[in-house]
């Protein structure tokens, strides 16, 4: 039986994309750069510091990796300080509460930095129901690379193969599935360009998922 669920952050509980992008987009007008929206894609679920070591590998970025990453980290977080229309995702919340209140064990891991994602959990009052919070930023590889959700297992109450992931990106998924973990792909209006054919199971809504339907779910 499941019980741990590890949930992504960006695009899964909230989206916070449209911050990030624009934060980004910022970033690479300061820095005279054109990401084109096919690579920009496919950053997603890396962390911060992974993408800029890719831009640099690719660009003349005269900067080291630590300065981009604390000035994109600037953008983001005037951004978001100023966004009024940031929400949870639809039913993410009543999922969290339902799997809380029946003893299943919540871990996040996201490849977010810690400051960002304590500010969406202090915003939206979620430390209580997560047993450890888990960043990409302690991590040299990001996703697909599975060390952030091997970690996540290994604080589990239960050994991963009573584990699950729920994974927006392409990233994630392979992450997951290369931790040995089954992993629920969530197909939002808000993912673009991702691929969830290697998703055990696919979904477009969180009321598609319950603590009944997860806890019989045979990883």
């Amino acid at each position: 039986m499941i019980q741990t669920v590890i949930f992504d952050m960006d695009g899964v509980i909230v989206d916070t994309e449209p911050v990030h992008h624009y934060a980004y987009q910022q970033h690479f007008k300061e820095l005279n750069i054109e990401v084109s929206p096919e690579m920009y894609a496919s950053f997603t679920g890396n962390s911060t510091k992974n993408i800029y070591q890719k831009l640099k590998d690719r660009y003349e970025i005269p900067f080291e990796i630590e300065v981009l990453v604390h000035t994109k980290r600037d953008f983001f977080n005037e951004a978001f300080d100023k966004k009024e229309d940031l929400f949870l995702l639809e039913g993410v919340e009543n999922l969290i509460k339902d799997l809380h209140q029946n003893g299943i064990q919540l871990i996040l891991a996201s490849s977010s930095s810690k400051v960002t994602i304590e500010r969406i959990f202090n915003r939206f009052n979620l430390h209580h129901y997560f047993t450890h919070i888990v960043s990409g930023e302690d991590f040299p590889n990001s996703k697909p690379h599975p060390a952030i959700f091997e970690h996540a297992a290994s604080l589990s109450v239960a050994p991963k193969q009573n584990c699950i992931v729920i994974e927006d990106s392409t990233n994630g998924i392979k992450a997951a599935k290369a931790a040995g973990i089954y992993c629920i792909g969530y197909d939002s209006v808000n993912s673009k360009l991702q691929d969830y054919s290697l998703a055990d199971i696919v979904i477009s809504k969180f009321d598609e998922l319950s603590y009944e339907r997860i806890k019989s779910i045979n990883s």
